[in-house]
């Protein structure tokens, strides 16, 4: 199983401080498949090419193994040639420090797109285009015959993948990481809830707007629909990538209209509900008028990935804060007598059946002083020039409110549950089509 990479920004050998591998040493390395080499066919400063050469060992592949099946396919079988997750677990481990982004030597480079080209002898290519040429690449395949001897049988399944581009070879290196499993659709090992922290991190910057990201995440994934679920709500300010760029985020404008409507509620105990990956809590704990501050998700990968926001965090704003992980359908007695929670584009993750469970966990149970709600405009999608008519701004979403649904939804919680509800929009407010955002703030009546 072999890739080569090469590039022809001078002096090209730089190449090998961006990979942490010297271009006059052969290196080998013991994964998990096997033995991976690294050495340099060529390196000259007009080009230079790095190769990684993976020698799977068959019989370690299923040796103690015990899923039945066909067992003299377990041992004659494309995966010693084909590359798929073996080779992307090879290129992780052997370039990880160069998958970061990280030369101390040369950060410059590290920082700068370079023309790039990969090869790759045997992949399976149905996709090829469709997965790598969003991302910038051309895509180039050759397929491989099934058998020279008798071109009547026609072609493989396989090609000869090359790929161009210009790019920072971190990105590249990622891109290859997650979509080389994507292609063979099938993983070597075990899946477990942390590839989805693993997707989430490979994936930084370029699969919320991918436009087959709900493809990748499912294959990735091993079509664990529980971890697909999971990965697709953690790339939820994906719908911000649809918006033209503007110098404030949408993102960032709603966490500060939810801030500012906290502020002027009064509220000092703050509950999250639905915090995802934890940037409002972040916003929450850098005003220290939030003492206390709860974040509640269903997903545990989200809430690591919040922890892992809050790494750099003094001691004294750890104290402010809790993480929990529970379903928001369900009733939780500890949740009551809280100033304010926040639904920060949550509720149109949830199945509409479902909903009457959320407003009775929250307006009924918890029932805080302030509840504010944000959701998307569905009015507004028009304005977003990248995203297909009558599709919604984020795969996992259940549906996508006009204002006077919404407003049927809010008036109708507030009667229920003797709360007073105001809009407010978040974004540009568009006169034909209102803002972006539309958000509601719930104020509980005396009773």
């Amino acid at each position: 199983m072999l890739l080569t990479l090469t590039t022809t920004e001078r002096p090209a050998t730089d190449l090998g401080f961006l990979l942490h591998k010297h271009p006059d040493r052969a290196q080998s390395f013991p994964v998990a498949a096997g033995t991976a080499h690294v050495y340099y066919p060529r390196a000259d400063d007009d080009e230079c090419t790095v190769a990684l050469l993976l020698e799977i060992d068959p019989i370690g592949l299923v040796r103690g193994r015990q899923d039945g099946g066909f067992a003299l396919a377990q041992y004659v079988n494309d995966r010693p040639y084909a590359a798929g997750s073996m080779l992307a677990v090879a290129l992780g481990s052997v370039f990880r420090t160069a998958m970061t982004g990280r030369c101390d030597s040369r950060p410059d480079l590290a920082a700068r797109p370079i023309p790039l080209r990969i090869e790759i002898p045997a992949v399976p290519g149905d996709l090829a285009d469709r997965l790598f040429e969003p991302l910038g690449w051309t895509v180039d395949t050759e397929p491989i015959p099934l058998d020279p001897a008798f071109p009547d049988w026609g072609d493989s399944r396989y090609v000869t993948l090359t790929l161009t581009g210009t790019h920072r070879l971190a990105d590249a290196l990622k891109h290859l990481y997650v979509l080389l499993p994507v292609l063979d659709n099938g993983k070597h090992y075990w899946v477990s809830e942390d590839e989805v922290t693993k997707l989430l991190r490979a994936g930084d910057g370029w699969l919320a707007t991918h436009p087959d990201r709900r493809l990748i995440s499912d294959r990735y994934l091993a079509h664990q629909r529980a971890y697909v679920s999971t990965a697709l709500a953690q790339l939820a300010e994906s719908d911000d990538a649809l918006v033209t760029p503007v110098v404030e985020p949408l993102a960032r404008r709603r966490r500060a209209a939810v801030l500012a409507v906290l502020t002027d509620a009064g509220a000092h105990r703050v509950l999250d509900l639905g915090c995802g990956d934890g940037a409002l809590l972040r916003d929450l704990l850098a005003e220290p008028r939030f003492t206390e501050i709860v974040g509640i998700d269903v997903s545990a990968s989200a809430l690591a990935v919040a922890r892992k926001r809050l790494d750099r965090l003094t001691e004294r704003q750890l104290a402010r804060i809790t993480l929990r992980q529970s379903a928001l359908t369900y009733t939780d007695t500890t949740l009551t007598g809280y100033d304010a929670a926040v639904l920060m584009e949550v509720i149109e993750h949830i199945d509409p059946s479902r909903l009457r469970a959320l407003e009775r966990s929250v307006f009924g149970a918890a029932a805080p002083t302030t509840v504010v709600v944000t959701t998307p405009n569905a009015e507004h999608n028009v304005r977003f020039g990248t995203l297909p008519a009558g599709h919604f701004r984020h795969p996992d979403h259940r549906f996508e409110w006009t204002r006077a649904q919404f407003a049927e939804w809010a008036d109708a919680v507030a009667a229920r549950y003797s709360y007073q509800v105001r809009y407010l929009p978040v974004g540009d407010d568009d006169p034909e089509v209102g803002p972006p955002t539309q958000l509601a703030e719930f104020t509980r009546t005396a009773t």
